[in-house]
């Protein structure tokens, strides 16, 4: 998750993004900034995350072998690719693993400066003063067991900020799928639309199979589109967290029985889909459609 602008965040409330249709155990993984505001977002740590922003090298910009357009569109096989054996970690709203890191808190997100607000509060358990992760079940849809979600609970990241990070937003036109759909019609240039939060994300482990949206950036790295969209089932850029591709809400961590509740040794299989190919389930229980907010 890279810093939200103040300029992006000033004309984001008016222009929300598309929609596409819809105990605990130490932290140990996950990594995503914090975004920038005039006021400081809530914490639950009495030290303030730094306003600081990590910045690629100069002249990183990384491009997936592909570049569908609207004049040469992608063949169906093509378009979401599978990407496999790609090590997930769990990360939660509301989670404060490092006060003192620039992307160590999940109070906020790349495209939400007030997410555990927005939210409903801790996705998980308050205990000594912290919000930590808990154990979900199907018996209550893996639902959280303390609190009531406003927005999904199946939710993830992936390590591609098309809004705040400089060379993911120059090309995302030429990397993201969907750009030229009609939905997205007049808005890849504007920097107050994300057209990556709210997707839909199809991920696979041992024979379960669960759904989620993309609702923030990272671990560790936001404009690597050789991974996220190329077609080469290329490994992350990333190389913290045992290389971790991407981070994955105590939802679905739970439906896709993972071996340790907050751990780095996990892998699954993952690919977009498009809202229309999400079957029923529990992550449709409440589909997330806001757009970009302070």
């Amino acid at each position: 998750m890279l810093l939200l602008t103040a300029a992006a965040l000033a004309v984001s409330c008016s222009a929300p993004a598309p929609s596409q249709g819809a105990g605990a155990e130490p932290r140990v993984t996950s990594s995503r900034p914090a975004p920038t505001t005039t006021t400081a977002p809530p914490t639950t740590s009495s030290t303030a995350p730094p306003t600081s922003t990590p910045s690629p090298p100069a002249g990183t910009v990384r491009s997936p072998t592909r570049k569908p357009s609207a004049a040469n569109p992608l063949p169906a096989a093509d378009r979401y690719p599978l990407h496999t054996g790609i090590v997930a970690t769990t990360f939660w709203v509301g989670e404060v693993f490092d006060p003192n890191a620039a992307d160590g808190s999940q109070v906020y997100s790349t495209y939400d400066g007030q997410w555990e607000t927005h939210y409903g509060g801790c996705d998980g358990v308050t205990a000594g003063g912290s919000c930590q992760t808990e154990r979900r079940t199907a018996a209550d849809g893996y639902f959280p067991t303390a609190m009531t979600p406003r927005q999904n609970p199946f939710y993830l990241d992936l390590p591609f900020d098309d809004v705040n990070n400089n060379a993911a937003f120059q090309q995302r036109d030429q990397v993201i799928p969907w750009a030229h759909d009609p939905a997205y019609a007049g808005h890849v240039g504007d920097q107050s639309v994300s057209l990556m939060k709210n997707r839909w994300v199809e991920l696979s482990r041992a024979g379960h199979v669960c759904y989620g949206q993309v609702e923030d950036a990272g671990p560790g790295d936001y404009d690597d589109a050789t991974y996220v969209f190329g077609t080469g089932d290329a490994r992350p850029a990333n190389g913290k967290f045992n290389g971790a591709g991407l981070d994955v809400s105590p939802a679905l961590t739970g439906c896709l029985a993972f071996s340790e509740l907050n751990g780095e040794n996990n892998e699954v299989d993952w690919r977009f889909v498009d809202d229309a190919a999400v079957p029923a389930g529990p992550w449709k229980k409440i589909v997330t459609t806001s757009g970009l907010t302070e």
